[in-house]
């Protein structure tokens, strides 16, 4: 096991000492509002802050957060303020409420169940072989490591959620979907002060071309789908799309609607890989600052070099903690909100009716319950002995209770087999004149991107593809 003493902090906001006063709070939450929290955040168990819209009361004790997200989840709703702002994604499984939510999960989850998702590792090597070879070719370049992840994740959800390919170009979706996150994920001072939806959103004024960008290769994936099922359902091809286009709930016989199929595809198209990319994009930023964890990754991988990759992901124990500790500083999942239907109490403060209660992941990950290093990278965390005494809700990179993200697996397991295989292959290091910052839309992702030398390294020995290693 690695020092503790190894272990740095990552670049992040200072919290402010106090509340900060309305016109700067609203400034912030524009620009961004992880930067809008304060010190009493990351050390009381529960705070409330009076807001025009209403009272916020952000939970970070891990039993009240059970309480929100498992025990007493019927009384806590998707908040008008989150609908709003996801209001695209309407119908699908992020934002169905009640009936529709239930028969939507019992559809879904088993395309998502562990084996389907060891099942798609070979496919996700195929892509991150690709990358490999691409970058092998461009020794010693500077390349923005937040595209090239993103690139990787569009491929992956290519290949494996849509393998009859995407029906725009690569370089159009990866546009639109920057758009879409970069207005989708501001939080406008309208919604702050809580005017009427018809009065429109400057914020998201920018995001409709993107929007018809996403419906448009979606419906024409569809409508392909469709058509080759009515042809020849034998040959169609069997990927997740096909599975959402021929489920039926076990329970009443139903099938998703042609808008549900819609919604939940853009969900995984947007959502999906957003979350997956800067995940690995995060990881390889902290490796690069830590040398000693960079080995541990790499000795790693090559010992592994020769396993299948349906058998590779479960040896990479000390990737996958590195990656699950890069979650914890920078999760996906910035925050998560809920409005209560009914007065409830939490952590010992009463909550009324029609409060807003905010559990933010990227808050409850550096509270002061995780001790005085809480803003350290220290995969050590997330090793066998530590991890063990991790509780369940004070860890949220994808959520948890009847709402996690469902496709957690998948993102952490295409993350996990990137990072090792990047790591094997080559030495990154961050472009000097770049500062590094977290911005908050809606997921965590870099300011700017993250420009990083790229250079080959000569592995222990030659690292093996996908279709080599299958065969060992």
């Amino acid at each position: 096991m690695l020092l503790r003493h190894n272990s740095f902090r990552p670049p992040a906001p200072v919290p402010y000492p106090n509340t900060p006063g309305p016109l700067d709070l609203v400034r912030t939450l524009w620009s961004n509002p992880i930067e809008a929290w304060t010190k009493a955040h990351f050390e009381e168990p529960i705070v409330r802050t009076s807001l025009p819209f209403g009272d916020v009361v952000v939970v970070n004790d891990p039993a009240a957060v059970r309480r929100v997200l498992q025990e007493n989840e019927t009384n806590y709703c998707k908040d008008r303020f989150q609908k709003r702002i996801l209001a695209v994604l309407s119908g699908g499984l992020l934002t169905a409420e009640s009936a529709q939510w239930y028969s939507q999960r019992r559809l879904i989850a088993p395309l998502f169940r562990s084996s389907m998702i060891k099942d798609m590792a070979p496919t996700m090597m195929a892509a991150i072989d690709e990358l490999v070879g691409r970058w092998a070719k461009r020794d010693g370049v500077v390349l923005d490591i937040a595209e090239e992840t993103t690139d990787l994740a569009l491929d992956v959800l290519e290949r494996a959620i849509f393998s009859a390919g995407l029906f725009v170009g690569r370089d159009d979706l990866r546009a639109a979907m920057r758009t879409y996150f970069d207005g989708l994920g501001r939080i406008d001072p309208f919604d702050l002060f809580d005017l009427p939806d018809f009065i429109p959103r400057i914020s998201r004024l920018s995001t409709r071309p993107a929007i018809r960008v996403f419906h448009k290769a979606v419906e024409d994936m569809i409508a392909a789908r469709e058509r080759d099922l009515e042809r020849h359902e034998t040959g169609a091809a069997n990927d997740v799309l096909m599975l959402l286009i021929r489920a039926r709930d076990p329970a009443t016989g139903g099938k998703l609607t042609w808008q549900e199929i819609r919604a939940n595809v853009i969900t995984f198209m947007a959502a999906g890989h957003e979350s997956t990319a800067n995940a690995i994009t995060w990881t390889l930023y902290l490796l690069s600052r830590s040398p000693e964890w960079r080995e541990c990754v790499r000795a790693e991988a090559e010992r592994a070099g020769g396993e299948t990759p349906e058998l590779l992901f479960d040896r990479l124990s000390k990737t996958r903690a590195v990656v699950e500790e890069s979650l914890r500083l920078y999760p996906p999942l910035a925050a998560i909100s809920r409005m209560a239907r009914s007065s409830d109490e939490l952590a010992g403060m009463r909550v009324e009716a029609g409060a807003i209660v905010a559990i933010a992941p990227y808050v409850l990950h550096r509270h002061k319950m995780w001790g005085t290093r809480a803003d350290e990278f220290d995969p050590a965390r997330f090793l066998p002995g530590s991890r063990e005494y991790i509780d369940r809700y004070a860890y949220l990179p994808f959520g948890a209770g009847a709402r996690g993200c469902i496709g957690s697996i998948f993102a952490l397991q295409e993350a996990t087999l990137a990072v090792a295989a990047i790591t094997r292959n080559f030495e990154l290091e961050a472009e000097p004149n770049h500062v590094v910052w977290p911005v908050h839309r809606i997921t965590l992702r870099p300011r700017g991107g993250l420009p990083m030398f790229v250079r080959r390294r000569t592995p222990g020995r030659p690292a093996l593809k996908s279709e080599e290693a299958a065969s060992v």
